[in-house]
């Protein structure tokens, strides 16, 4: 029973751009954080390095939890994810930026109340084939 009420709650959101946008956060902190020799120091460092990612974060816990205004939280994902570029190790090492670009889209593109896949289709299967 509480795994159909999860999937009922996770059907009625943008989950899985949420949870994507969210570990771009993460992760672009992380390599912001890391102590790698490798790790690049372009463009602006302090708190814009720190705060995007942060943004970014919380902009996929919103979605995630405030699936009303997902529109305005994908459109700032997407422009945070593009800014990390610039302020974070190239966006985390493009895993982040990668990450970041894929959750925000699907977020955006996500619509709520829509019928379930399999049930259409299942009832596009049972239809007549179209005689063109």
């Amino acid at each position: 029973m509480p795994r159909r009420t999860f999937k009922g709650w996770r059907g009625r959101r943008p989950f899985w751009g949420g949870v994507l946008v969210t570990l771009a956060g993460g992760e672009i902190l992380l390599t912001e954080k890391a102590p790698l020799p490798v790790v690049l120091h372009i463009g602006m460092q302090g708190l814009a390095g720190y705060l995007v990612p942060l943004i970014l974060a919380a902009c996929g816990l919103l979605l995630i939890f405030n699936p009303a205004q997902r529109l305005f939280y994908s459109v700032l994902a997407v422009l945070l994810t593009l800014t990390s570029w610039l302020t974070s190790n190239l966006g985390g090492f493009f895993l982040g930026l990668l990450l970041g670009l894929i959750g925000s889209t699907l977020a955006f593109g996500w619509l709520p109340a829509q019928p379930a896949r399999r049930r259409l289709l299942r009832r596009n299967q049972g239809a007549a084939p179209s005689p063109h």
